[in-house]
Formats: structure tokens, C-alpha cells, sequence
């Protein structure tokens, strides 16, 4: 399997660890009987991972398509790769940055994230 592909995986967990930052993270213990009205209550870390949690699903179908995308249209293998790689770990650090309250840095991961994205529709029309 193509390592973009597990690079799809990769992604489609992001939710899914911050959103459990987030729960770990929050006081007044997690109430599972209303998790999003409890979220919505958490402040600093939680509630960073919570907004993390939130983008991380707003920028997976995207991504996904992307990749799919330039697979299908036949896009050199290596670069599809190349660009997965650099939109995860982007997206990490992106994490990372949200999580220790580093607005500026977390924009410009965000920004490599989304250009990458870009750029995995546009490879099939500038590279055979």
C-alpha cells in the first residue's frame, strides 16, 4: 500500500487523539451523558484540543480526496508520497502548536497543510 495511503490513516486518528487530549485534559471530570456540552465548557489545554479535535475532521476530506484524487489521475507515486508525508506531519506540529497555545506557528502548519493539499490536485495536471 502506497505510504500516502497510510498517510490517510494517519489523518483519520487525528480526531481521535485529540479529542482523548481533551478528555484527559479537562476538569470536572468527562461526561460522557453530553460529551460536546462538556467540551464546550473545558478552557486552556482541553479546550485547545477540543478546537484541534474539530479542525483536524474539517481538513481530513480534503486530504482524502486529494490523495485519491492524484492517485486515480495517475500522479507520480513518489510525490503523492512526498506531500502526504508533509501534510501529516504539518498537521502534527500543527497539534502540537495548538496544544502549548503557539497561535502563530499553529497558522503557518496550517498553511503547509493546506497547501500540500493544493498541491496533491494539482500534480496530475503539471506532472506526468
Amino acid at each position: 500500500m502506497p505510504i500516502a495511503f497510510w498517510c490517510v490513516l494517519v489523518a483519520g486518528l487525528l480526531p481521535v487523539l485529540t479529542v482523548a487530549i481533551a478528555k484527559a485534559s479537562g476538569r470536572s471530570g468527562f461526561d460522557n451523558h453530553d460529551p460536546r456540552g462538556w467540551l464546550e465548557k473545558q478552557s486552556g489545554r482541553a479546550r485547545r484540543a477540543d478546537l484541534a479535535h474539530r479542525n483536524h475532521f474539517e481538513a481530513f476530506p480534503f486530504f482524502a480526496a486529494g490523495v485519491l484524487i492524484a492517485s486515480h489521475l495517475s500522479a507520480p507515486q513518489a510525490r503523492i508520497d512526498e506531500l502526504a508525508v508533509v501534510f501529516v506531519v504539518a498537521r502534527i506540529l500543527y497539534t502540537v502548536c495548538y496544544l502549548t497555545d503557539r497561535a502563530t506557528l499553529r497558522t503557518l502548519c496550517w498553511t503547509i497543510g493546506f497547501l500540500t493539499v493544493i498541491g496533491l490536485f494539482l500534480l496530475p495536471v503539471f506532472v506526468h
